[in-house]
């Protein structure tokens, strides 16, 4: 990624948590990277095209880290709670993340990771599944990858209890699907 894209995904990335999509303006994008209007159109194409680019370049960010967490215990179980627990914790801390789960500033952007969230799901779910193949090699991996990340991802929308609970109830599901 150039340093052009990079500065113009961070500050749409900075727009989007406090203004959401549709607040999002391309000329204040390039203000803040530094570049003219025409190269942030040139590098993305339009507003919708950045928005993408910022999701992408998030979710690589968070996928890498709960590579990482997945590859950090050879309790398979142990592992899944760890990434799950990096995940809840970093997006506390992401303020555009905390802004597409609350509504809070950005309503306009949770269709990015619900109905348009296919991205986001796919590779979350390849993700856990690489890492459920090398435990359970012949097992239902796909199937529980996908229903994993999906129940975490609505833990994240709609908390219903501390984090703990919420790890407890993914690896529990995880569990059960496996061995059903």
């Amino acid at each position: 990624m150039s340093d052009i894209t990079e500065l113009c995904i961070e500050a749409a990335a900075d727009l989007l948590a406090v203004r959401g999509f549709h607040g999002l303006r391309m000329i204040e994008v390039a203000s803040r990277a530094g570049v003219s209007r025409q190269t942030v159109y040139n590098e993305f194409g339009n507003k919708e095209g950045l928005v993408q680019a910022v999701a992408a370049h998030r979710t690589e960010e968070y996928l890498a880290g709960i590579a990482q967490r997945l590859r950090q215990d050879p309790d398979p179980w142990q592992a899944m709670r760890l990434a799950f627990r990096f995940t809840f914790e970093q997006t506390e801390k992401d303020r555009l993340a905390s802004a597409m789960l609350t509504g809070q500033d950005a309503e306009d952007l949770l269709p990015f990771l619900t109905i348009r969230g296919h991205p986001v799901l796919f590779h979350a779910t390849e993700v856990v599944e690489r890492h459920l193949s090398e435990h359970f090699p012949g097992k239902r991996v796909r199937f529980t990858a996908e229903t994993t990340v999906r129940l975490a991802l609505s833990h994240l929308l709609m908390p219903s209890g501390d984090l703990d609970d919420a790890m407890d109830a993914v690896i529990t599901v995880a569990r059960v699907t496996l061995e059903a």
